[in-house]
């Protein structure tokens, strides 16, 4: 179960970033600007081609770093070779982001997915490298199938299913046909993940299933991502802590 004393405070969404500033999203001097401050830290896992988790959010690499493709097309020794684009900082691995964090401050993973079949190679070393973390560590996807693997891998780290409202047009209609946003939206497909938490976009808050989860069932619930003193206002309503960014605390 998810460790509330120690996840229940504001989440910096991809580390406390300011890109005007060279503090680019999910990079070292990001996470140790949220461990100076004292908030959690949320953060995104893609696979190197050669299934290393890397801390890395997008499919592709163009908009953050001077290379062509995917994450996955590269393995994680020519990943280490990159920079990103307005720092000369590396791309990290899972492995030194824990290093780097060294429970210190909560750190809540989501596992990027595709609603396609997951690396099985990728999966095993988060729940590797998650097993072997000293501090609160939890993991997360959008995708419940990948969390019904992790359950299975590592049953003994908190894991949770991040969700929102799948309506109108949006970036997931490539991927889902419309029944299955519906599921997701309203968490019908959560069961064989047996979460222990959820995250639920701030902007669809509340909903019926979120209020029965919270309050019903007793489950912490993260709202993201918190940008503006509204969001931040419906979240203390309807959440039990913010992942935020780009706002004053």
């Amino acid at each position: 179960m998810l460790d509330r004393s120690a996840f229940l405070r504001p989440i910096a969404h991809r580390g406390l970033h300011k890109a005007s500033e060279g503090v680019v999203e999910n990079t070292a001097p990001a996470f140790q600007a949220a461990i100076d401050k004292g908030y959690g830290i949320e953060c995104d896992l893609r696979p190197a081609a050669d299934g290393t988790p890397m801390v890395f959010h997008d499919l592709a690499l163009s908009r953050l770093v001077d290379a062509r493709g995917k994450v996955s097309d590269y393995p994680a020794s020519e990943l280490a070779r990159l920079r990103y684009r307005r720092c000369d900082t590396p791309i990290l691995t899972f492995d030194d982001l824990i290093d780097l964090v060294d429970a210190r401050v909560p750190l809540l993973v989501e596992i990027k997915s595709e609603w396609d079949a997951a690396d099985p190679a990728f999966l095993r070393a988060i729940a590797r490298q998650a097993k072997r973390a000293k501090g609160p560590l939890a993991l997360m996807s959008f995708d419940p199938a990948v969390m019904t693997a992790v359950r299975e891998l590592a049953p003994r780290v908190p894991r949770g299913i991040v969700s929102g409202h799948y309506q109108g047009d949006g970036w997931w209609l490539d991927r889902l046909d419309r029944e299955r946003a519906y599921r997701l939206t309203h968490l019908l497909e959560s069961g064989p993940a047996a979460p222990g938490f959820f995250a639920y976009h701030v902007r669809a808050l509340p909903t019926p299933v979120t209020r029965f989860v919270r309050e019903c069932l007793e489950m912490p619930l993260f709202a993201w991502t918190v940008r503006t003193p509204a969001d931040l206002a419906v979240a203390k309503a309807w959440a039990d802590a913010p992942i935020f960014e780009d706002l004053t605390l």
